[in-house]
């Protein structure tokens, strides 16, 4: 009896999580997004409006107006339609974290 008990909460534990998990991740979308060939400023995972002018993520990334991506290292990259880099210097594409080294 007991162990039934268990299993079931455990499994209402796990169900729960993976509901909520989302939830908490769309909170957290702040950065700027490459959106049909134009940086947007993103809020919560909406986009707010255009990019006004360059800035400098929390990893010493430096994004541009343009969509190109400058490295700590010096090292440059152009972001294409759907990727999205947040606030800290992580670069999204679909949802994923991806590698500055996969372009």
């Amino acid at each position: 009896m007991k162990t039934n008990r268990v299993v079931a909460l455990a499994a209402i534990l796990c169900v729960a999580l993976v509901c909520l998990a989302p939830t908490a991740m769309a909170g957290d979308m702040d950065g700027v997004m490459m959106k049909d060939g134009k940086m947007m400023m993103m809020k919560d995972g909406k986009a707010m409006g255009p990019m006004a002018s360059d800035m400098t993520m929390s990893n010493g990334t430096k994004m541009m107006h343009d969509g190109t991506m400058m490295m700590k290292d010096g090292s440059k990259m152009q972001m294409k339609d759907g990727q999205m880099m947040m606030m800290d210097g992580k670069l999204m594409d679909g949802g994923k974290a991806i590698g500055m080294g996969n372009q």
